[in-house]
């Protein structure tokens, strides 16, 4: 073979040898990567193909599938009271895609799951139609609908959690919006969609998760917690020895008490009205460093996967001593999310034990086989069995004789342990502030629900009525009577 004709064979096979890497390239070690690419409309194509499994409340589907007829997307998800469910379950969406479960458990849902194999191999061979698997969550239909409507059309959101087992009960934010509105592909889905995007109130954002909202006095069953397992107090009915009035470290500024009677208040006292001069003065006495201890104990400064994610909830680590007192009050740059409040007042109902917040039960194969299960898990002990029992003592005294008498379920047999909280913010503390209230429900068999409830505004009260056992309070004793009476 004379010289060009070499170079030209050796050219021909250099390209050979390129284009067998590529197309090796795209075909094993991209493939994951391009299937799941946004532009790949074909995975789109084929995730609406069939009908999609559903998200089971209480044994009821709350989501479903309709025949479209279209060649392309034959199946459009539908919601039952989209706008109750949307936090827990999302959207799925033709055109804009997948969040919270609808997209965290796509795959047994459209039936794509590996686990899933056996069922889509045994339906080749009998002729069945390609379905979607279930998933079964934790939540409790009554308790999400008490949440739901008891926010209305205030900004807000409510968290409720089983203390026994972190069973997510209900998981409400409003306003809210309808999933089935942009479930296909369409103009008006579009249109929805630009809608809901245009909203100055984000209708799409999950509060309940991923919002972050200063937690006002909430906070200080954090601070007596901190207080009781450092020490700092042993006998909550023995006076804390607070001046009146009381200075902020390393300030001039006294601190401020809404309350009266806050000189030298007990700790019981000190929260039965919330005294912002004790906690304050407790949370230095206790210290940056221990506060910031017992805040993550609770589940602060991480984030929590429900499995949805939810955003860290923050007390900062490199505070100097005036920023540490104000935010053991729940002020300064302490922040919270709702579901890290529920946390909180669940691991007090039960005996100190944090147990992790999960929201899917099982999984199902669309043979109702199980597939997985999830099980309870310790997250944490942030305090002792016996500093949790006077927790509770302190919480209990709040809603009989104290600022949280709304919050109270009155139901034989039951006894409430609250805080409230009126969180101030915005430049010089001018916005309209945030009402919480952390709750628990706790039987002669223990607890089997703790709440969180903010709302941001209310526009029809005035801003000197705003305040958590006023606003929020009933919201939570709604949830937990509607978990009651679930169970009897």
């Amino acid at each position: 073979m004379n010289k060009p004709l070499r170079r030209v064979a050796i050219f021909c096979g250099l390209l050979v040898l390129a284009l067998l890497m590529r197309d090796n390239w795209l075909q094993y070690v991209r493939a994951d990567e391009l299937n799941s690419h946004s532009s790949n409309k074909r995975v789109t194509i084929e995730r609406y193909a069939h009908e999609r499994g559903n998200i089971i409340v209480d044994g009821k589907q709350i989501t479903g599938s309709v025949d479209t007829k279209d060649p392309y997307y034959a199946f459009k998800r539908t919601y039952t009271d989209g706008a109750m469910w949307a936090p827990v379950t999302g959207y799925a969406s033709q055109a804009f895609g997948a969040t919270q479960i609808e997209s965290i458990e796509d795959g047994i849902l459209t039936g794509n799951d590996d686990r899933l194999f056996f069922d889509r191999t045994l339906s080749m061979f009998t002729g069945e139609k390609k379905t979607g698997g279930d998933v079964i969550t934790t939540l409790n239909g009554a308790a999400q609908k008490a949440a739901f409507e008891g926010l209305g059309d205030k900004k807000g959101a409510v968290a409720a959690i089983d203390p026994q087992t972190g069973k997510i009960l209900a998981l409400a934010s409003t306003p809210s919006y309808d999933p089935s509105t942009f479930a296909g592909y369409h103009d008006k889905d579009a249109k929805a969609w630009q809608d809901l995007e245009k909203d100055p109130d984000k209708p799409k954002l999950n509060r309940a998760l991923r919002e972050i909202y200063p937690p006002g006095s909430v906070f200080k069953v954090v601070t007596a917690a901190a207080a009781l397992e450092n020490g700092k107090v042993t006998d909550i009915e023995e006076a804390t020895e607070t001046p009146e009035p009381y200075k902020i470290p390393l300030s001039t500024k006294n601190m401020k008490n809404h309350a009266s009677g806050c000189k030298d208040a007990t700790l019981k006292r000190a929260l039965e009205v919330s005294c912002n001069s004790v906690f304050a003065k407790l949370g230095d006495e206790v210290g940056r460093d221990k506060m910031v201890e017992m805040a993550e104990k609770f589940g602060f400064n991480k984030e929590q996967f429900i499995p949805v994610r939810a955003v860290s909830s923050v007390y900062d680590k490199k505070m100097d001593r005036g920023g540490n007192a104000l935010s053991s009050i729940g002020q300064f740059n302490t922040a919270t999310t709702p579901l890290q409040m529920a946390m909180v007042a669940a691991a007090v109902a039960n005996d100190g034990k944090l147990m992790k917040p999960y929201m899917i039960d099982q999984l199902r194969s669309p043979g109702v086989d199980v597939i997985s299960t999830t099980e309870p898990e310790e997250l944490s002990r942030p305090v002792s069995q016996e500093n949790a029992q006077l927790l509770q003592t302190m919480m209990e005294s709040v809603v009989t004789d104290g600022t949280g008498s709304k919050g109270d379920v009155d139901m034989p047999g039951v006894k409430v342990g609250g805080k409230t909280g009126t969180a101030q913010h915005g430049p010089k503390n001018k916005a309209r502030p945030y009402a919480w209230f952390i709750s628990y429900a706790k039987t002669d068999s223990g607890s089997p629900v703790a709440v969180a409830v903010v709302v941001e505004d209310d526009e029809g009260t005035n801003r000197e009525d705003i305040s958590g056992g006023g606003l929020a309070a009933p919201i939570a004793r709604d949830v937990m009577k509607a978990v009651l009476k679930s169970r009897s």
